[in-house]
């Protein structure tokens, strides 16, 4: 093969992208890959999961300093905030993250490529790079991973100033006195936390009636009651109308949708974290005739293989959950795909998880989808409350949920709104992916004391059972 000829081109190099060219990699595949941006890593590394989880902690390490060391005997006064070194701290770990991704290409023998990737034919992609210049590179397969970008509200465009998006909040040089979030996701509520937790006053205005999306709608109240607790204002079942920006703030009003009032709010800052929607402009889709639905997303069959049976698309970019594990996995199967003929993803085992404090962590099934398919189930739940490493962490808030179908009692969803949730979460994805029972999880040993027995005693009590209640 030529220097510009290769049997794997990937598009893009977020979690999908260069964990699935690394996978073609290793099966043999001569693999290259194009990134648009400065740095390898896409969203999530560079303005995504990793950089809000390093300011979730930042954030939680201050609050605790000023609110709750003194209960554990230790005394802190004169605590100062110094979010410059906050916001250095975060990029720090970007920086070594995303250049660990450089060396790993290196490590694989795979070529990486600078530059905006497009589809010009059927097996060619070419990539105009940051200086200009045009490369051409023939392509064996292609692997579409280019992520998602942020939902723009068509009557509140962002300005990167006073209306921004989840890039953006991700770099505010001080603590806004007052910011509104629109949306109660993932996004929403995590960023919302961060700046809530470093003094900013947060109002969060949510259009459905409850927060984190589809999650478990009992412990979606739970996690809220917790986080109005804290500090945080939310409005859920009210449609944003639009706002009036000035130079030193904005008014945004908004519709209750039981009443139809109309309310006003003041902020300093309104982020906007309405979801997020499929990457795909400029990619040249339409040059050999693949599709997409109506929401965006490219078409897919059950291989990942677009239109063009050698083309395939992955992620964010395809319909499913927005998330990086999700994508990893796609990207693994389709260098599988490509090299042995097939590939394999299980969508009920796929982990969602929102890193408030306390976190919610989720798999499976959750109560409402259980009613929705005419599943019949036994819930067996247990709070953290009655948990001795719980009391013994002065992290009590929470609950596990452990849903069973009720014949076989095979655990079709786990949910978890509690300390280290997202930690917590992994031995119900393994029990799952094994297709156990709940009787299997309640008669697994866990250590005593630790967080891992709440999850054991929500199993058993799905059988009534319970022993610690």
């Amino acid at each position: 093969m030529s220097e510009t000829s290769f049997d794997f081109v990937v598009i893009g190099s977020g979690p999908g992208g260069y964990v699935g060219a690394i996978r073609g990699a290793q099966l043999g595949l001569k693999t290259a890959i194009i990134e648009k941006d400065a740095t390898f890593g896409g969203t999530c590394l560079n303005v995504g999961c990793i950089p809000s989880k390093a300011l979730l902690d930042s954030s939680e390490h201050y609050h605790n300093t000023k609110e709750a060391m003194d209960s554990h005997g230790v005394i802190v006064k004169g605590v100062e905030l110094d979010v410059s070194k906050m916001i250095a701290r975060k990029s720090k770990i970007v920086s070594d993250l995303t250049g660990g991704i450089a060396y790993l290409f290196k490590k694989n023998k795979i070529t990486p490529f600078k530059g905006v990737g497009s589809i010009s034919g059927k097996n060619e992609v070419t990539i105009k790079g940051r200086d200009g210049q045009v490369t051409k590179l023939q392509a064996k397969h292609i692997m579409i991973a280019t992520g998602s970008e942020p939902n723009e509200l068509p009557f509140l465009k962002y300005d990167g100033k006073r209306v921004i998006s989840s890039t953006e909040a991700l770099e505010l040089p001080s603590v806004p006195s007052k910011m509104v979030v629109i949306g109660a996701g993932a996004i929403g509520l995590e960023l919302g936390s961060v700046w809530s937790r470093l003094g900013s006053e947060v109002t969060i205005i949510e259009y459905a009636p409850k927060i984190c999306g589809p999650m478990d709608g009992k412990l979606s109240q739970r996690l809220q009651t917790i986080l109005k607790k804290q500090g945080l204002n939310i409005i859920t079942n009210a449609q944003v109308k639009g706002a009036d920006v000035g130079k030193s703030g904005c008014r945004v009003s908004y519709e209750d949708r039981k009443s139809g009032e109309t309310h006003s709010l003041d902020a300093d800052i309104v982020l906007v974290a309405a979801g997020r929607r499929p990457f795909t402009q400029g990619l040249g889709l339409e040059t050999v005739g693949i599709e997409k639905d109506e929401r965006g997303f490219i078409k897919i069959n059950d291989h990942w293989q677009t239109q063009v049976p050698h083309i395939f698309a992955i992620g964010d970019v395809v319909p499913g959950p927005m998330l990086a594990h999700k994508a990893e996995e796609e990207g693994v199967a389709v260098a599988e795909f490509i090299v042995n003929g097939y590939g394999h993803v299980n969508y009920n085992t796929v982990p969602s998880v929102i890193y408030t404090w306390p976190e919610f962590a989720s798999v499976g099934l959750s109560e409402e989808q259980c009613k929705e398919q005419n599943i019949a189930v036994n819930i067996g739940t247990f709070p953290f409350t009655a948990n001795g490493r719980a009391k013994a962490l002065d992290c009590t808030d929470g609950q596990v949920k452990v849903i069973a179908e009720k014949n076989s009692d095979k655990v079709v969803g786990v949910h978890i709104v509690g300390p280290r949730a997202s930690d917590l979460l992994g031995e119900a994805v393994v029990l799952m992916e094994f297709g156990g029972s709940a009787e299997d999880l309640a008669r697994s040993f866990h250590a005593h004391p630790t967080l891992t027995e709440v999850i054991r005693e929500a199993a058993l009590n799905v059988d009534n059972r319970a022993r610690q209640m």
